[in-house]
């Protein structure tokens, strides 16, 4: 269901009705207007809303979403005159809008509006308001917009008329086969080789017995043309020749190194297969180990997973914001040769399950900031909670509702924003069985930073991506993502993201400010730009009260963390050694880098304030270390937590895009807490 002129979008919630009602109060309450809301079963049906008032103003906005005009509204307020501009502009604030300006029109004495609605429950949009005077009653129609892609859907532009294309990615087939390579024909055979499989006999002949056979069917080409290029299987490195009598058009020979066996050895092969598959526009690709006689069967299931969420991350290419955008062409994935039947489709499933929520991911943190706005990551959440119902259900608190709240920390944040802040919490509980164990993932969610007063300047600041800085809560959204379409037993999970900007301006938190969290606990700001600490530490509050036994959270926190492990390994900060296991384990299926760090007491004196219960910030010596320590006031005592720095990883700086990291580590270890 859609409120185009409001920016409101929302899909078959159960609460829509609800939500609606709370966001028409915003506005029409305060006047004293009635109002009826006939909700739609789809999105491509029309909703109609009617609204009474005795003396009235006739608002027409018209309003652009996904690339095109959505509708026309026309409706009549009771205000009392047409010089209480200060009341309306109040009611615009109600509702969450900034006025970009207003003037008169000539001849008529009216007023030509310019605003841009941001705030409680609906999605960033620009509209614009014509007031006119004209008492009576009035009927309002809204007509619903044709849906765009699941991201595009829900993010409105707020500057710039940037609007993510409606991409449509062809879903990649996997089947699990057991045939003759030889006999498989197709656009592309991938064979994974270690530098073992590559040796040769005193003849220059293959050893290996699938090389050996597809060298006899080209009359031994492929040992010939692998001396010629130096291929010898080194990880990295591959070689892909068109090649007639074989029934595939091509035959690819990708690198594994001197032996292959983690997940993520077998995960770039699928992304080695994807690169080639996009260089030769192939339909189709088999993808077949050399050697994989030693494998037990679990492995076989795993390494074929790995596989398949290799190659449809490999494919995958966000071009959403390019002007011409490309779509691949790979269609069909044949894995020869590690099993057959119904637990091996059921893991490639789960990979595609995976594979989509990282995608997801990845489309979140790559949005810029004038398109991923709180209010926008806020509808992306409850978007995820309405095609999951049956397990999954989304409450996203106002600013008014933390206050309430008392989330002094993170609402202090968000204060400089023109953009509202948004605290997101989606909570998935299994359709049926007992409950046996209640987790929490906590997002960091700052869709953009400046780092406010204390701004970023100078080489290595970063401002530039400062739109990754939502990393953490791309990580948890995915991971919910993901969990809503795999339905695990036995456990209860709640995803919290406390989402908001960093920005400057006049009602903005200054250095030496003292806030205070909703635990109670008071911070000094020393720091403007050591932001994400404040809104984790409500977030954390917050999820320790819905009774969760165990709290992972995940962070661009600290720019410490990248100098210490570099860009591609999560720095792990936890005081429980059960809770780190556990997240080890999971790291070793999903193929993610993970490095436990200390958690050392004795740092916290540099974090103590002389007026305040603790400064936001200590000295530049163990940064990241002193983060974890901050967020470590705000957990109960009772339950286990981890902290998880991912500045590094969650950007691949080299191609300019996000990684979705996090989301498939986070997958296995709700998992392994599933009964």
């Amino acid at each position: 269901m859609k409120f185009g002129g409001l920016g409101i979008q929302h899909t078959q919630m159960k609460n829509d009705a609800l939500l609606a009602k709370q966001a028409w109060k915003l506005i029409t309450k305060p006047q004293g207007f009635t109002q009826s809301i006939l909700l739609a079963k789809d999105c491509t049906e029309q909703n109609f809303l009617q609204v009474q008032a005795r003396k009235a103003y006739t608002w027409t906005w018209k309003s652009t979403l996904c690339g095109g005009d959505i509708c026309c509204q026309t409706f009549k307020f009771g205000m009392a005159a047409m010089y209480q501009w200060n009341e309306i502009h109040s009611q615009l604030q109600l509702a969450g809008a900034s006025t970009l300006g207003f003037l008169p029109l000539k001849g008529r004495g009216l007023l030509c509006l310019e605003i841009q609605c941001k705030g409680g429950l609906y999605v960033s949009t620009s509209l614009k308001v014509r007031v006119l005077v004209s008492p009576g009653l009035c009927f309002h129609q809204l007509k619903s917009a044709p849906l765009c892609s699941p991201r595009a859907k829900f993010m409105a532009h707020t500057l710039g008329f940037t609007q993510p294309a409606n991409i449509q990615h062809p879903k990649i087939s996997f089947a699990a086969k057991e045939i003759d390579v030889a006999e498989w024909k197709g656009d592309i055979l991938a064979v994974g080789v270690t530098e073992k499989d590559m040796s040769k006999d005193e003849n220059y002949k293959f050893q290996n017995s699938i090389l050996k056979k597809l060298d006899g069917l080209l009359g031994g080409m492929l040992a010939e043309a692998s001396s010629e290029e130096d291929f010898t299987g080194k990880a990295g490195k591959s070689m892909v020749l068109r090649l007639p009598s074989c029934g595939s058009k091509r035959v690819g020979l990708i690198g594994l190194g001197k032996t292959a066996s983690s997940p993520a050895s077998f995960q770039r092969l699928g992304e080695a297969v994807a690169a080639a598959a996009k260089t030769a526009q192939a339909n189709s690709v088999a993808i077949v180990l050399a050697s994989s006689e030693g494998l037990s069967n679990g492995s076989k299931l795993s390494t074929a997973s790995a596989i398949a969420s290799g190659t449809v991350l490999g494919i995958y290419e966000d071009s959403r914001y390019k002007s011409e955008p490309r779509k691949p062409k790979l269609n069909s994935v044949d894995i020869i040769g590690l099993g057959t039947g119904p637990e091996l489709e059921k893991k490639l499933k789960y990979a595609e399950n995976v594979s989509s929520a990282i995608i997801f991911g990845r489309e979140l943190v790559n949005s810029p900031a004038n398109v991923l706005t709180p209010a926008a990551l806020a509808a992306e959440a409850s978007n995820i909670a309405s095609s999951y119902s049956d397990v999954l259900s989304a409450n996203i608190l106002s600013a008014e509702q933390c206050k309430e709240l008392k989330m002094g920390s993170y609402l202090g944040v968000a204060a400089a924003s023109a953009n509202p802040p948004h605290f997101i919490h989606l909570c998935y509980k299994p359709s049926s069985g007992p409950i046996k164990t209640k987790l929490a993932l906590v997002g960091k969610g700052l869709t953009f930073d400046s780092g406010g007063y204390n701004i970023k300047t100078g080489a290595g600041c970063s401002i530039d991506i400062m739109k990754t800085d939502m990393g953490g809560s791309a990580a948890v959204l995915g991971a919910a993502k993901a969990l809503g379409q795999i339905k695990p037993p036995g456990v209860e999970v709640h995803f919290i993201v406390a989402s908001c900007e960093n920005m400057i301006s006049g009602t903005g938190m200054r250095p030496g400010d003292i806030i205070t969290a909703s635990n109670g606990k008071t911070i000094e700001v020393n720091n403007t730009d050591a932001e994400g600490r404040l809104t984790l530490a409500d977030a954390l509050v917050y999820a320790c009260k819905q009774g969760v036994d165990k709290i992972v959270d995940l962070a661009t926190l600290t720019g410490a963390c990248i100098v210490a492990l570099g860009p591609s390994i999560a720095g792990v900060f936890t005081p429980s050694d059960d809770l780190a296991k556990e997240v080890f384990e999971a790291s070793e299926v999903s193929g993610e880098k993970f490095w436990r760090m200390p958690l050392e007491e004795s740092y916290w004196e540099s974090m103590k304030s002389g007026v305040a219960d603790m400064v936001n910030t200590g000295g530049r010596q163990g940064g990241a270390i002193t983060a974890a320590l901050f967020l470590k006031q705000f957990v109960d005592e009772k339950v286990q937590w981890m902290h998880i720095d991912l500045a590094g990883p969650v950007w691949n700086d080299k191609k300019r895009v996000a990684t979705g990291f996090g989301i498939a580590t986070l997958v296995e270890w709700v998992l392994k807490n599933s009964s």
